[in-house]
């Protein structure tokens, strides 16, 4: 059986790409649940998988998280890694799938939840909002919070890989991929044709795909009035090679293949890393 990848709600589970994509395992309700039903399940998916990935929003309920923490140290495994990076929830529902498409391949599963920080680089995430009065997670300058005040504004915003605000008009852009990508699109309570009709052709988007707004991406954006939209690699071939290009090491903890200088499973750094934590 290939490492599970789960996810915290069935919104985030995409739909496959291909016929080699592996369904994403949902852990629905988990922080209602009973707590040894919530165990039991989750040691039934290391028993038969070996390890699990759980790709979890910076922004899901504090009782998810605190219940997914628990769950690890009530199993005492090392075999559970959480992974959190800072996307917003479509973006992080497109790299999820991406882990599910990598997981039908003979990658080790320290190195398949190495590749997530990797493949987050390749993410272009951002939206189109109606306000950016709550808007948190992106710099907003007071310029653009009087702006929110006048009725019928729109703003385009990118929160990964770098911030960037523009009002929407006849002249706005972003920066976007300097590679071939795809495009996921969301609609909440907002109406534009911005993205399809003028970003998504600045940015020579090979194909454009619409998808549910995650449940958590109100919050995450500080509005309900909005589109959101994602940018990334569809081909598992790129994938594979970007992954597979990427010089691998053992965890000098837990003995686990990895990339990058991290053990997802065990948290720990490499020696070289931590050398250069304590003496810079």
């Amino acid at each position: 059986m290939p490492t599970a990848i789960a996810v915290t709600g069935a919104d985030m589970a995409l739909p496959p790409l291909d016929e080699r994509t592996v369904p994403a395992v949902v852990l629905k309700d988990l922080d209602r649940q009973p707590l040894d039903q919530a165990l039991a399940a989750l040691q039934q998916l290391i028993d038969q998988c070996g390890h699990v990935i759980v790709v979890c929003s910076r922004v899901v309920a504090p009782g998810v998280e605190r219940r997914l923490h628990t769950i690890r140290s009530l199993l005492e495994s090392d075999r559970i890694a959480f992974f959190r990076p800072d996307l917003p929830p479509l973006g992080l529902a497109v790299l999820a799938r991406q882990l599910r498409q990598l997981a039908s391949c003979d990658l080790s599963p320290g190195v398949l939840a190495s590749a997530g920080r990797l493949l987050t680089h390749y993410i272009h995430a951002g939206a189109v909002l109606g306000s950016v009065t709550k808007l948190d997670r992106v710099p907003v300058g007071l310029k653009s919070h009087a702006k929110s005040w006048v009725p019928g504004s729109q703003f385009g915003v990118i929160a990964h890989p770098e911030p960037q605000l523009v009002r929407i008009g006849p002249e706005a852009s972003l920066s976007g991929p300097e590679f071939a990508t795809s495009m996921l699109v969301a609609k909440g309570q907002l109406q534009t044709d911005w993205i399809a009709g003028t970003l998504a052709p600045a940015w020579n988007v090979q194909g454009l795909r619409e998808a549910p707004l995650p449940v958590e991406s109100a919050l995450w954006w500080g509005t309900p009035k909005l589109v959101e939209f994602c940018t990334f690699l569809p081909d598992l071939s790129v994938l594979y090679q970007l992954v597979t290009s990427v010089r691998q090491s053992s965890c000098h903890w837990c003995g686990i293949d990895v990339i990058g200088d991290r053990c997802v499973f065990c948290s720990a750094t490499s020696p070289l890393e931590q050398h250069q934590l304590t003496t810079g």
